[in-house]
C-alpha cells in the first residue's frame, strides 16, 4: 500500500432504500458505551434486558428468543437448518424474491420443497395455502410476511392456527415487518420468525432477532441428525443465550447487543400501536405524492406494506440514472428492483427511524426532479401538495 487511507468521512446520505435505514441517534449513541467481555456479569445482565424487549416487541412469552451474531439472512439459515432435516417436507410460499431465498436454503437443507407461487406484488388467500397444506402434509410451511422485492405484505394471523391442524411448523420471515407492523407471535400462533436490526428497529445491519415456540423447540429436540451448521445450531446457542447459567458459545457482538438493546427501547417507549400508526400515517402521505406524480405501486392496494413502497419506474425514465441522480445530488438513496422487478421498479423504505414527514417531503421533491428532469410532465410541488393534504386529512 503506496500511503493510509484518510479518516473515514462519507458522504451524508439519507437511506430509503429497502435497508438499511438511518439508526436512530440514541442508537448510534448506544455504540460509543465502553466494551465489556461477553461473559461479564454485567453484559449476562444487558442480553437478558434485550431478551426480555425483544419478547415484547415480537409480542411473545417464547423463551428461546434472542438476536442472532449476524445479519438478517443469518436468521432466516438459523430457523430452517434447525428445524429441517433431510427428506422433511417443506412447504414455500414465494410472492418474490426472499420467499426464493428460503427455498433455495431449505433445499441445501435436503428437503422436499413444494413451491407454492403467487404473482410478484399479490398476496395468498388462506384457503388456498389450506389445500397445499392438505395435499402436502409438510413439517414446515414458510411464508414471507412482507416481502422487501414487491412491497406486499402477506396476512398471517389465521396461518397459525391452519397450520396446527396438519401439525405444521410455521415459519415467518418479519425481515422487513418487525417493529413497522403488528406482528403477534403468540396470539397468531407462530412457530418460528426471523428478523433483523436495520429496519424497523432503527439500528445498524449485524443482529437478527429470532424466536421460537414451544412446538418449534421440540421438534428440535426431536431431531434425528445434527444441525447441519455448527455456528447457527440452537442445541449448542441455547446455552449461551437461552438459559440462566449461560456458556460460552462465541464471541458476541457486544456493540451490536448496545445497539440493538437501545434500538428496542425506542420501539417501547414509542408503544407498538403508536408505532404501526406512525407508520401507516407516513405511508398514506407518501402513497398520495407518488400518485399525484403519476407513478403505479407494484402491490395490490390491499396488500401494500406502509415501510416498503415499491412503484413502476415510468416510461422514459432510467432506472440506474434517476437512482445514481437522488443519490449524488440529493443525497438520498432509495432501492432498485429485484428478480422480476429487476429495472421496472424503485422501492423506498420508511421505516423506523425514517417513518417521518420530513422524509417523505424531502423523497417526494427529489424524486419530481428526477421525474421531470427525464421528461414527465408533472406540476410543480403536485407529490409535496399531495401529501400535505393528506396528513391534513389524517
Amino acid at each position: 500500500m503506496s500511503s493510509i487511507p484518510g479518516q473515514l468521512n462519507p458522504s451524508p446520505r439519507l437511506l430509503l432504500g429497502p435497508g438499511p435505514s438511518d439508526a436512530h441517534p440514541r442508537v448510534l449513541s448506544a455504540m460509543t458505551t465502553p466494551l465489556l467481555g461477553h461473559l461479564d456479569p454485567q453484559f449476562l445482565a444487558i442480553m437478558t434486558e434485550t431478551q426480555e424487549m425483544l419478547r415484547e416487541v415480537y409480542q411473545t412469552k417464547n423463551q428461546l428468543t434472542f438476536p442472532v451474531s449476524a445479519t438478517g439472512t443469518a436468521g432466516m439459515e438459523t430457523c430452517l437448518v434447525n428445524l429441517v432435516e433431510p427428506g422433511d417436507k417443506v412447504v414455500v410460499c414465494t410472492m418474490g424474491y426472499f420467499g426464493n431465498r428460503m427455498v433455495e436454503i431449505a433445499g441445501r437443507c435436503g428437503a422436499q420443497v413444494t413451491v407454492k407461487e403467487a404473482p410478484w406484488g399479490q398476496a395468498f388467500e388462506l384457503d388456498a395455502i389450506r389445500e397445499t397444506l392438505k395435499s402436502v402434509r409438510p413439517k414446515l410451511l414458510a411464508v414471507v410476511h412482507a416481502e422487501t422485492s414487491t412491497g406486499a405484505g402477506q396476512d398471517i394471523s389465521q396461518l397459525g392456527k391452519l397450520c396446527h391442524e396438519f401439525d405444521t411448523l410455521l415459519l415467518t420471515d418479519c425481515v422487513t415487518s418487525l417493529g413497522c407492523t403488528p406482528l403477534k407471535v403468540d396470539e397468531w400462533e407462530v412457530d418460528a420468525a426471523f428478523s433483523c436490526s436495520q429496519k424497523g428497529l432503527s439500528c445498524p445491519p449485524g443482529m437478527s432477532p429470532v424466536t421460537f415456540s414451544p412446538r418449534a423447540v421440540d421438534a428440535l429436540k426431536a431431531r434425528k441428525t445434527k444441525v447441519q451448521s455448527w455456528y447457527f445450531d440452537l442445541t449448542t446457542i441455547m446455552s449461551y443465550w437461552g438459559s440462566s447459567d449461560r456458556a460460552y458459545h462465541h464471541t458476541a457482538p457486544i456493540t451490536m447487543v448496545y445497539a440493538l438493546r437501545e434500538g428496542l427501547r425506542l420501539v417501547l417507549e414509542e408503544g407498538l400501536e403508536a408505532r404501526h400508526a406512525r407508520h401507516q400515517r407516513n405511508h398514506v402521505a407518501l402513497r398520495a405524492g407518488l400518485e399525484a406524480m403519476g407513478l403505479e405501486y407494484t402491490a395490490n392496494k390491499a396488500v401494500q406494506l406502509p415501510q416498503l413502497n415499491a412503484v413502476k419506474i415510468p416510461a422514459g425514465s432510467d432506472d440506474v440514472g434517476g437512482r445514481k441522480r437522488l443519490l449524488t445530488e440529493f443525497g438520498i438513496e432509495i432501492g432498485g428492483g429485484l428478480g422480476d422487478f429487476k429495472g421496472k421498479a424503485w422501492r423506498i423504505g420508511i421505516m423506523g427511524q425514517n417513518s417521518r414527514p420530513n422524509c417523505v417531503y424531502t423523497v417526494l421533491a427529489a424524486m419530481e426532479q428526477v421525474l421531470r428532469g427525464s421528461g414527465a410532465k408533472i406540476a410543480p410541488g403536485s407529490g409535496v401538495a399531495a401529501a400535505e393534504l393528506a396528513y391534513a386529512a389524517m
